[in-house]
Order: C-alpha cells, then sequence, then structure tokens
C-alpha cells in the first residue's frame, strides 16, 4: 500500500502540469527580482512597465492554463457549483477559524458547522437573508491560507466562487494580527480581484491594421504614456490597437485594462470577534476605512453591518403599484443604482414581454418632478420610488 501511495506521489508530482506551473513560478520569481534590481526613475519606468506586462501574462497562464481565458474551465480548481439566487450575492473570505460559519448562521439562520479546530467548512455553503425587502444570498467559502492563489487548500476554488460575488466580506480575527488583511488582499489581488476600485474610463479596441492611435484626454502623471503603451502593448503580441485615455492611470491599471478578466469588487472588512479587545484597541481599528467591529457569537453591532451592505452594494427599492390598488410595501423590487436603473429595465426584472406592451409609467417618489409624473421607458429611477405600468390600448 506504502508503494503504491509513493509511486502516485512520484507521479503527481513529475505530472507535466505540475512541472509547467513550476517554471511559471520559476519565471515570475526570476522577473520579480530583476525589478527588485532596477531604480524606480523615470529612465526605467518604460522597463518596468514592459517587466509587470510579463508578470500579468505569466500569472494569467498560471491561473487559466496556457490556452489562455477558455481554458482549464472543466478543471476541479474552477469554483464551487452554487447556483446564484436573490438580489444580492455576499462571500464570506478569512483565514479559518475566525468566525465565518458563526456569522453565517446568525445573519441567515443556515447551519454551517462551527468548531474549535481550523478547516471545519470544507465547502461553500450558501444561506439566504431578508432586509429591507431584498433577498441576499450569503456565501460561507472555505478559509484560505498563503498561497491560495497558487492553489494552497484548494485557495483557487474559493477565490473562484468570490469573483462572482456582487460583494466581499472579508472576515478577520479581532484578536490576531492585522496583516492578515494584508496577505487577503494580495491573495485577492493575484487572481484578478480588484477590491474596492472602478475600472479605469480608458477605451481599448483591437485593430486588424493602421498601428497605434493613443490618445490623452485626461493628462497623465503616473507613469503611462504613448511609449510605454506601445512597449506593452509589444509584450501582448498587439502591434494595431486604439487607446483613449480617460483618466490619469497607472502602467498596472493599463495591464488590467488589455488583460480584459479583472473583478472590480466592493468589500467591506469586518472584524470578528471584539468581545475580547479593550476600548483602546478598537479605538486604533476605529482609523481603518470600510471596517465593521462585531461579534457574531454574541450579535454585537450585526445592525450596522447590515446597513453597510446595503450601502456598499448599492441597492434600490422599487415599490409596484396596480392600478387603482395601494403600493405594495412588502415586496420590493430591488435593483442597483451604479447602473442608473431605468423603468425599461424595472420592466424586464419583473418579465421579459412587459416592455412590448409598455405604454408610459406614473412615478411617485425622488426620481419624479411632479406626483406621479407620466414617464417614458428611458425614465432614471431612485430609491422607494412608486411605480405603475400601462400598457398599450
Amino acid at each position: 500500500f506504502f508503494s503504491l501511495c509513493g509511486k502516485a506521489h512520484q507521479f503527481l508530482s513529475s505530472s507535466p502540469t505540475r512541472k509547467m506551473s513550476d517554471d511559471i513560478k520559476a519565471k515570475i520569481a526570476e522577473i520579480e527580482a530583476e525589478m527588485n534590481r532596477t531604480q524606480k526613475n523615470k529612465a526605467t519606468n518604460y522597463h518596468l512597465g514592459t517587466l509587470k506586462a510579463k508578470i500579468a501574462k505569466l500569472k494569467t497562464e498560471l491561473i487559466n492554463g496556457p490556452g489562455g481565458k477558455s481554458s482549464g474551465t472543466k478543471n476541479a480548481d474552477r469554483g464551487f457549483d452554487v447556483t446564484k439566487s436573490g438580489d444580492t450575492r455576499i462571500g464570506l473570505v478569512g483565514f479559518p477559524s475566525v468566525g465565518k460559519s458563526t456569522l453565517l448562521t446568525t445573519l441567515t439562520g443556515t447551519r454551517s458547522e462551527a468548531a474549535a479546530y481550523e478547516f471545519t467548512t470544507l465547502t461553500c455553503i450558501p444561506g439566504t437573508m431578508k432586509y429591507k425587502g431584498a433577498r441576499i444570498q450569503v456565501l460561507d467559502l472555505p478559509g484560505i491560507i498563503e498561497g491560495a492563489a497558487d492553489g494552497k487548500g484548494r485557495g483557487r476554488q474559493v477565490i473562484s466562487t468570490a469573483r462572482t460575488c456582487n460583494m466581499i466580506l472579508i472576515v478577520l480575527d479581532a484578536s490576531k494580527p492585522v496583516t492578515h488583511k494584508k496577505i487577503i488582499e494580495q491573495e485577492l489581488f493575484s487572481f484578478g480581484i480588484r477590491i474596492n476600485q472602478k475600472p479605469p474610463n480608458v477605451k481599448f479596441t483591437k485593430r486588424e491594421a493602421g498601428g497605434l492611435n493613443y490618445q490623452e484626454i485626461a493628462h497623465q502623471t503616473k507613469g503611462m504614456s504613448i511609449d510605454a503603451a506601445r512597449l506593452i502593448l509589444k509584450e501582448y503580441k498587439i502591434s494595431c490597437a486604439e487607446v483613449i485615455l480617460r483618466d490619469d492611470i497607472t502602467v498596472d491599471q493599463f495591464i488590467d485594462i488589455i488583460e480584459g478578466n479583472r473583478a472590480y469588487i466592493p468589500v467591506l472588512y469586518v472584524f470578528n470577534k471584539i468581545d475580547s479587545l479593550t476600548i483602546e484597541e478598537l479605538d486604533i481599528l476605529d482609523q481603518m476605512p470600510n471596517y465593521v467591529p462585531i461579534s457574531s457569537q454574541h450579535k454585537w453591532n450585526l445592525e450596522e453591518l447590515l446597513e453597510e451592505i446595503w450601502n456598499q452594494c448599492n441597492m434600490l427599492r422599487i415599490y409596484t403599484k396596480p392600478r387603482g390598488q395601494m403600493p405594495d410595501y412588502d415586496e420590493p423590487v430591488i435593483m442597483h443604482s451604479e447602473r442608473n436603473p431605468t423603468i425599461e429595465e424595472f420592466c424586464n426584472r419583473l418579465h421579459k414581454d412587459i416592455i412590448n406592451s409598455f405604454s408610459h409609467a406614473l412615478v411617485w417618489g425622488k426620481s419624479a418632478k411632479h406626483q406621479p409624473q407620466r414617464c417614458g421607458k428611458d425614465h432614471v429611477l431612485q430609491d422607494e420610488d412608486i411605480v405603475q405600468l400601462c400598457k398599450k390600448v
């Protein structure tokens, strides 16, 4: 039996995929060492930009396989198979034994096994909670460890599932070092998740011919120029493209635009087990942005956590009103404000065929100039608007 296990281990360690992964990691380490040796000044900006592009390409190949974005989708590391439900999806990400399972049970009532030992949760456990009429799906993901983006401890599956969420709650043990926060941020960054950032306002289009058309609408002060863009595009074997920079961006952000597979997700830092801290320690934590202190075991400060989730997800409540009846305040239609939801999107949310027979809508609320206002399908709605749809005669 032991000889068979030894042979299996030898086979796995010498497999082509494993060897290829090790080769890529070695190349990344070599380029990072060269970057550390290179002095940072205006003369070396272009060289550093080229090195950053090489690292980004290698990391993408490490995650997706040599075939690119579509390869490796049948791999077991692609994520947990959890059906998306509700109006918003939230993922609980953190180290083992920080109280994620207890928090899921407290918020949703779904039982997730919690114990005093690490790695109690071995798969993704979903639960659903209701807040202000919205159904919010909460995913309790297994604890991740340092090196998760490279596949350690099922880390790729955890972070792949986190990419599908509208928001990530990074759950931290308040009694542990704050360096855990930096480690998790680095793991998410390595997997293409950009925390609390918005996509840069940059137009990037590949073309068949015509060379590089580069325009700067906004003045660039962070290292981008036509020479830097040309060198980075050359690394990606792109010779003809249109690049229009409407924001002041860094070289890293430009590489993210070219890669085209980055996820920009809001993140809230949840410091659990605050019952073990002193008032002075809580005052220190209070200087951190985007954080909420809680105790899931004692149910402390959960109302503030729910309010922060609501605000960060930019959710809107739109109430329906049948003709001649009172508005339905119990079951609002939940939409997201960053998309500037229109009446047409509201109709499609109810049923895709409603817009075909749509004539106009009567709107009461903040978005209406007078109560009610007769509106067309392009009218932008706001929180707690009341909408009555009228069909064509």
